[in-house]
């Protein structure tokens, strides 16, 4: 971290405990959501209303409603911001359909036997979303092995391929959108990148 950052962070620690810490009734205090709630209020109310030298004597809400009209909006991103955060692991698909992740296995379409295969995983929630191929097409869900069901399931030679449905959200559409309207260009242009 360098100096500068290291000094914005002690003048917020101190400007917490001069003006959060020190009004703070500790007796009113039980819980976690009790101290939130307070937090919250603090900031709302007095924070962002307090003139900051740092700001040229302006407040923390002056100063963002001044460049309120700089501000771009995210449009169709939002809804499609965790799927950036999904992990993809690559694996082998056993003899038997199944996919090992973090000590567990997962049974995949018994098509995709012998393949490579991408894992999508959903960290925060501890989910396995699915399996996709190498260029981020859908190729099905993993669910948990039933290992009772799966040791009596019988087996078929692998037919023809399996009907692709939608990608699980691959991040690199999403981070390319975003990038088309941060930047205002044609979301359906296809030509190289362009430069500002």
């Amino acid at each position: 971290m360098s100096a500068f950052g290291k000094g914005k962070l002690e003048r917020w620690h101190r400007t917490l405990r001069d003006g959060f810490f020190s009004e703070l009734d500790a007796a009113r205090v039980h819980e976690l959501g009790d101290l939130n709630a307070r937090w919250w209020a603090w900031i709302e109310t007095l924070y962002h209303h307090t003139p900051h030298s740092g700001l040229n004597g302006a407040t923390p809400l002056a100063r963002y409603q001044r460049d309120l009209a700089h501000i771009r909006p995210l449009g169709a991103l939002p809804p499609r911001l965790d799927a950036l955060f999904h992990h993809r692991i690559t694996g082998k698909v056993r003899k038997n359909g199944t996919l090992a992740y973090q000590g567990e296995r997962f049974e995949v379409p018994y098509a995709l036997t012998g393949r490579s295969v991408v894992l999508g995983v959903d960290p925060p929630r501890a989910q396995v979303l699915g399996v996709e191929d190498a260029e981020g097409q859908s190729r099905g869900p993993a669910t948990a092995l039933d290992v009772p069901a799966n040791a009596t399931r019988k087996r078929h030679k692998p037919g023809p391929e399996p009907e692709r449905s939608a990608p699980l959200a691959d991040p690199l559409n999403a981070v390319e959108l975003a990038y088309r309207q941060y930047h205002g260009l044609c979301l359906d242009d296809t030509s190289p990148e362009k430069t500002r």
